[in-house]
């Protein structure tokens, strides 16, 4: 009787704590490569999935790089092809961190807040660090997060002619956004 009450109260517990984190698989991720020489080099992808856990401010998203999608068809071609991204060896970009300021992200009030974020972003098989700023907006049990920053294409062995010729950005803008329940 004491092993069921023990094993009803640890899987309980444990409910709680997972109940903490909340996820989405539908969080947007935007790369903005535009230079003046080509304003194409856009691209979108709506299946990121994102988590993040108020209780500790761990924060992680992971991307399919095949189901980012440009405007232009041949654009997204070069972009996962062997010479640029790789999708083929490298499926996937991801990121794990932290909120860094942590006690200014009151998750059980509603309001727009400011967000420290550091941790270690993962590209075509190189992780780097990376910190940034971002907003979380807390309304009721939904928190919406986003944040943007640049990337320097070479420090995760990305180049080719198109980004030595101007017509790719060095530095891309990344920018993620997602809705938790």
């Amino acid at each position: 009787m004491k092993k069921t009450i023990l094993f009803i109260a640890l899987i309980t517990a444990t409910g709680l704590l997972f109940a903490q984190k909340k996820t989405t698989s539908s969080g947007t991720v935007n790369f903005d490569a535009t230079t003046s020489l080509d304003p194409l080099p856009k691209a979108e992808n709506k299946a990121a999935i994102a988590a993040i856990d108020p209780t500790t401010g761990a924060v992680a998203f992971e991307v399919i790089m095949k189901n980012f999608t440009f405007e232009n068809p041949k654009m997204q071609e070069h972009f996962n092809g062997e010479g640029w991204l790789n999708s083929e060896k490298y499926p996937t970009a991801a990121f794990k961190g932290n909120i860094t300021n942590l006690g200014a992200v009151n998750f059980s009030k509603d309001g727009t807040y400011d967000a420290d974020i550091a941790g270690d972003l993962t590209i075509h098989g190189v992780t780097k660090p990376v910190k940034t700023t971002g907003k979380i907006t807390v309304t009721g049990d939904a928190i919406a997060a986003n944040s943007e920053f640049s990337i320097k294409l070479a420090d995760y062995g990305v180049d080719g002619p198109a980004v030595g010729g101007g017509k790719v950005s060095k530095e891309p803008k990344i920018s993620v956004s997602s809705n938790f329940q």
